[in-house]
């Protein structure tokens, strides 16, 4: 690639909120940030007393500048939600904030609840819940919930049927926090009622009379004097402007363009592994070796060369003892592939006694909709000849013969085909080689993040060692049963009691003791 004309391209950055994606001599992402103004920030890359007055990060970043590209958005809020997607799209090497699968806050509430709160969480899920956000401000959110609640009395205590017991031991009714309807102080319509009320200003509507009925408020409380007051409501309104933002929600690998163009690197990759077609389903696989007490493995899927989250799978490695990648790929590839012609094999009864040959027969039900599973239209292993070696055997052994497949090593990004004694060189600046990069990179990432999430689990775990009269065997059976400390946590005394071993009061004091730990 030949460098750029930073100059010329500065002049088409406009003074607008947005976004900035940094590239290196090989077209890959290796930074994404965002601007309340685009042109300011992107410009500032390139002067000399930025890089002087950098530290170490900085400057290896701006001396890995090759290019850059720009998305202008509405306001602050959608360029926060855009550099998470984004940075979670393409992994770059130079971004902290956001590599994890964290994401931004939605609001929840369950209207088939019988007394409906609103709680915050991460994960929106179908189950019946209606959803509001996300929001890119947590702190605004947070305060502008307890506005809401207090405003509209609803409840926040955590029964899901709370009753005289828990009104006992709650004060928001006391000080009028709360319309009580757990002592049916309020009926339930009129809790409903309200309930709707707060759901349409987080939905946004009818926030302009809300502002302003909370701005005439804050005025009336300056000339009264009571700047307490006037400087709580000023807070009330700044959340509340931070939090209904309008915002766009930019989706995981779906959404905004960059100069990455799927159509043309699938075509691209077609032709340089000389298959019959682009390959429109694509899985790669990657071994995660961490610790050799749990090996993992990843499967990720790319449809149409944009990652296909729904369809990304994980393995522990059940059958290999140590630290062996050969056998582990061996594994996961003989395990994703029988489970794919075995739930095929319920549509077609006929296969065992038919003629046609095993993958023209799984193309055919993909094509009538008969296939629960679609057989990729190329398999990707991340390694050299080695995994390689072992996927292939695995796939013969299935019957599997003709799937196309390829390893990809990464130390000088060679494609190594079966039959094939030389490795394929593809140029850097090749779309099909970046495509693979992808890919590879978006498994790699996918198997560390289950390596990282077992090993946060084991420490969890390891917590009930220290509990007062535990047992390996008593450890044992309340992770078999309940299936992390988590769920122990949330378990009742009886519920814990009813396990073989595990009386009445050891109950009481494993729940205890998991209690203290926050």
């Amino acid at each position: 690639m030949s460098t750029p004309d930073f100059k010329a391209k500065l002049r088409e950055v406009p003074h607008l909120p947005g976004v900035y994606l940094m590239k290196d001599r090989l077209g890959s992402i290796i930074y994404v940030g965002k601007a309340l103004d685009l042109k300011r920030r992107v410009s500032s890359y390139f002067m000399a007393s930025q890089k002087m007055r950098s530290n170490v990060k900085t400057r290896a970043l701006i001396d890995s500048i090759h290019d850059f590209e720009f998305h202008t958005v509405r306001n602050e809020e959608e360029s926060l939600l855009l550099e998470g997607k984004l940075i979670k799209d393409y992994r770059p090497r130079y971004n902290v904030a956001f590599r994890d699968d964290k994401r931004f806050f939605l609001v929840k509430i369950r209207l088939a609840d019988p007394w409906p709160r609103f709680v915050t969480t991460r994960m929106k899920k179908d189950d019946g819940s209606r959803y509001f956000g996300p929001f890119p401000h947590s702190s605004a959110l947070r305060n502008t919930l307890e506005w809401l609640n207090r405003s509209f009395g609803l409840r926040v205590c955590r029964p899901n049927i709370p009753g005289e017991a828990d009104y006992k031991h709650c004060n928001a009714d006391i000080i009028r926090n709360c319309s009580a309807p757990c002592i049916a102080r309020i009926s339930r319509e009129a809790y409903f009622e309200r309930i709707e009320e707060a759901c349409r200003v987080l939905e946004g509507k009818g926030k302009r009379e809300v502002f302003d009925t909370l701005r005439a408020d804050m005025n009336a409380a300056a000339e009264a004097l009571d700047f307490e007051k006037a400087a709580t409501l000023r807070d009330v309104l700044q959340n509340l402007e931070k939090t209904l933002s309008p915002t766009r929600q930019f989706a995981r690998g779906r959404g905004v363009q960059t100069t990455v163009k799927p159509t043309e690197d699938l075509a691209e990759l077609g032709e340089e592994l000389h298959l019959s077609g682009p390959p429109r389903v694509m899985e790669c696989f990657d071994i995660s070796n961490v610790s050799s007490n749990h090996i993992v493995a990843s499967m990720v899927r790319f449809t149409d060369g944009k990652p296909d989250n729904q369809n990304y799978r994980r393995y522990r490695i059940k059958t290999v003892e140590g630290q062996d990648d050969f056998a582990s790929m061996a594994e996961v590839i003989r395990r994703r592939y029988s489970r794919i012609l075995m739930e095929n094999g319920a549509a077609n009864p006929d296969a065992e006694f038919s003629q046609e040959n095993l993958i023209d027969s799984q193309r055919r039900l993909a094509r009538e909709g008969k296939a629960k599973i679609v057989l990729p239209d190329l398999v990707i292993v991340d390694g050299g000849k080695g995994q390689l070696g072992m996927a292939v055997r695995e796939l013969k052994n299935l019957g599997l013969h003709d799937l196309p497949v390829v390893g990809l090593a990464k130390q000088h990004e060679e494609v190594f085909v079966p039959g094939r004694e030389q490795s394929i060189r593809i140029p850097h600046d090749r779309g099909a080689l970046k495509l693979l990069q992808r890919i590879r990179d978006e498994a790699h990432r996918f198997a560390n993040g289950y390596n990282a999430l077992l090993y946060r689990r084991r420490m969890k775990e390891s917590l009930l060692d220290d509990c007062p009269g535990m047992s390996a065997n008593k450890k044992k059976l309340l992770l078999a049963t309940f299936g992390s400390v988590a769920r122990i946590k949330k378990a009742t005394p009886d519920e814990i009691a009813a396990l073989p071993g595990i009386s009445k009061k050891s109950a009481e004091t494993i729940l205890d003791f998991l209690s203290r730990d926050t």
